[in-house]
């Protein structure tokens, strides 16, 4: 249990708690703000090691946690598991490659680039509290910072002609996590973006890609058509 809660507090920034489900232990982590992720673990074993011994299930909570599609919060979780793993087995992170983007990667900077023209001086403090994140604005340029896990950094750059770009940092970066997963960990800041966006601007009619960002119980709660075709 010291060694989890140090790769737990050290290493991916969550906490060790007790959600009261009878759960032996649970892992706490904030995905963004008011976006909460909990594994919680119990143990099953008997005295003859016969069927299930244990289970992981994953709950979610906060304010915010019904804006977020399951493929990103269960993908997230994945990326936990994985991360945690490779911790407890010493390995490092086959997958590299921080300076290039794969096709999944240039097409998303393609697809959701348009909805950034909307961004405002005005957001830049508001942004900042939605995203967990470190928010600037210069006079041609937006950048975005978001520690995703201790000493590991997602950044985003939004040029002049609404270019957006991405890059990731940080210290611990190719001790902790692979570039295929920290792309999805950038996908999903780039997401939050998007929602905040659309929240910001409710009675506007946006581009399709701002709605689809959204779970499919905030999207029929706002009766949001192209969504439920």
């Amino acid at each position: 249990m010291e060694v989890l809660k140090k790769i737990t507090s050290e290493d991916i920034g969550g906490k060790i708690e007790n959600l009261g489900f009878s759960e032996d232990w649970t892992i706490t982590l904030e995905m963004f703000p008011e976006v909460n992720v909990h594994l919680a673990f119990t143990y099953f074993g008997d005295e003859f090691g016969d069927g299930i011994t244990a289970e992981f299930k994953c709950y979610f909570s906060g304010e915010r946690a019904q804006l977020v599609p399951g493929e990103d919060s269960i993908t997230y979780v994945d990326i936990i598991f994985d991360f945690i793993e490779r911790i407890i087995r010493n390995k490092e992170p086959f997958e590299q490659s921080y300076d290039q983007k794969s096709e999944l990667m240039e097409k998303v900077l393609i697809q959701r680039t348009e909805p950034f023209n909307l961004l405002k001086d005005s957001d830049i403090k508001d942004l900042a509290v939605f995203l967990g994140a470190i928010v600037r604005k210069t006079a041609n340029r937006w950048q975005i910072k978001k520690e995703v896990f201790p000493e590991v950094f997602v950044e985003l750059e939004i040029d002049e002609n609404s270019k957006l770009d991405i890059n990731y940092s940080g210290r611990a970066l190719s001790k902790k996590i692979g570039s295929y997963h920290i792309e999805f960990l950038g996908i999903f800041l780039i997401n939050h973006i998007l929602r905040y966006i659309t929240l910001k601007n409710i009675d506007t009619e946006l581009p399709d890609i701002c709605y689809i960002m959204f779970s499919r119980y905030f999207t029929k709660l706002n009766g949001w058509k192209h969504n439920l075709m």
